[in-house]
C-alpha cells in the first residue's frame, strides 16, 4: 500500500517545511528579497518568546535578516508553514475546490485564517505577467459566456411608469439567463488551456475586446450562435458556431467537429464547485475563484500533471504576490 501524499515530512514538521520551500524557491542558495544579495543561515536566534526562529537568513550585502516566507503569499502570516503546504496540496488536488469551513476543520485553524489562506493561494494560482496569445494556425479556440450567482446590490432603473425595477446586468430579458447575475467569459483552447474573465457586462464590445486581445488571429474560433461573436469572428481564419436553440451541440465536418463543449464542460465544473462551497462569494473576489479553476484546468491530469506536480508548480508561483487581510476583507464571503 502506498503512503498518503500528506505523510511527507514537510506537511508535519516546520523545519522540514522550511527546507522544502527553500529548495523550491532558492535552488542556488538563499537570495535576499530586499537587494538580491547572497544570504547565509543564522543559527540559534530566538524570538521574544524564546522560540528558535527557523529558516532565518542574513544578507551579506545589505545585512538584512529574512526568511523564505518574505516576499511571498506566506509573509506576515501567523499560520505555520507546514499548514500552508497542506492547504496548497488540498486546494491543488480538489477538482471542485474546498470551502474555507472545510479547510478550517482539516487544518485546525480559525475560519478567518482558513479564508485568508485560501484567497492568498488563489492569488498565487493566477498567472503573472502578459500571457501569449491562445491558439495559432490550425488550432481551435472556443469562446462562450455564462452567468453566475447574484449581484448583491443590483443597480435599479426607472421605468416610463415611474416604478423602479432591477437592472438586468447580463443583457438578457425575461427573467432568465443573466438577469442580475455576474457575467463570465471563457476562452478555451481545445485540448489546452483556459482563460476566464469576470466582466461588468457581457456585451458585444466587451466580448470582442477579450477575444481579440487573447486569441491568435490565425486560430479557428468556435462559439455558439450568439451574435456577440459574429463581428469579431470575421477577424480569425475561421469562425463556426452551433445552434443550441435548435438542439445542435456538435456538428461533424470534414475538417473536424464544430462545438464549444470545452467551455460548457468548464462551466459545469465551475458551477458545481461554486454551489454551496462558494455560494456567497462576493463579486469582488470572483476573479480569484476563476483563477483557481483556471489553474486546475490548465494543470489537469489529461495534460500529464498529477496532484503532486500541480502543488509543486503552485509553490513556484507564490513569490511577489501579497494579499493582506484588510485588502481581502469580509471573512464570511466563502
Amino acid at each position: 500500500m502506498s503512503k498518503s501524499v500528506l505523510a511527507q515530512a514537510h506537511f508535519h514538521d516546520e523545519a522540514a517545511a522550511f527546507a522544502y520551500l527553500e529548495a523550491k524557491l532558492w535552488p542556488d542558495g538563499p537570495v535576499c528579497p530586499k537587494c538580491g544579495g547572497e544570504g547565509y543561515p543564522l543559527q540559534g536566534v530566538k524570538d521574544k518568546k524564546g522560540r528558535v526562529r527557523l529558516g532565518l537568513k542574513k544578507c551579506r550585502a545589505c545585512r538584512s535578516q529574512f526568511t523564505v516566507r518574505i516576499g511571498t503569499v506566506f509573509e506576515d502570516s501567523h499560520a505555520p508553514l507546514h499548514l500552508w503546504l497542506q492547504a496548497i496540496a488540498l486546494m491543488a488536488a480538489s477538482k471542485k475546490g474546498i470551502s474555507s469551513n472545510q479547510l478550517s476543520r482539516v487544518l485546525g485553524v480559525q475560519l478567518k485564517t482558513a479564508w485568508h489562506m485560501s484567497h492568498r493561494i488563489r492569488l498565487a494560482m493566477a498567472p503573472s505577467g502578459d500571457l501569449p496569445p491562445m491558439g495559432g494556425e490550425g488550432r481551435v479556440v472556443e469562446a462562450d459566456e455564462t452567468y453566475h450567482g447574484k449581484v448583491a446590490n443590483p443597480a435599479e432603473f426607472k421605468t416610463d411608469g415611474g416604478e423602479f425595477k432591477k437592472k438586468r446586468l447580463g443583457g438578457r430579458g425575461g427573467g432568465r439567463g443573466g438577469v442580475n447575475k455576474r457575467p463570465i467569459v471563457a476562452l478555451i483552447e481545445r485540448g489546452g488551456s483556459a482563460r476566464t474573465f469576470h466582466v461588468t457586462e457581457a456585451n458585444m464590445a466587451t466580448v470582442a475586446q477579450i477575444v481579440r486581445e487573447n486569441i491568435d488571429q490565425r486560430s479557428k474560433l468556435h462559439t455558439d450562435a450568439a451574435h456577440l461573436y459574429r463581428k469579431v469572428g470575421k477577424e480569425f481564419s475561421e469562425h463556426k458556431w452551433v445552434e443550441h436553440s435548435q438542439g445542435e451541440y456538435v456538428r461533424f465536418e470534414e475538417n473536424g467537429a464544430v462545438h464549444n463543449n470545452s467551455c460548457e464542460s468548464y462551466f459545469s465544473v465551475f458551477k458545481r464547485g461554486m454551489k454551496g462551497v462558494y455560494q456567497h462569494c462576493s463579486e469582488k473576489h470572483l476573479h480569484r475563484y476563476l483563477a483557481e479553476f483556471d489553474y486546475r484546468h490548465n494543470t489537469r491530469a489529461k495534460l500529464g500533471v498529477d496532484d503532486v506536480q500541480r502543488a509543486d508548480k503552485l509553490i513556484t508561483q507564490v513569490v511577489g504576490k501579497r494579499l493582506t487581510y484588510r485588502t481581502a476583507h469580509r471573512p464570511t464571503d466563502a
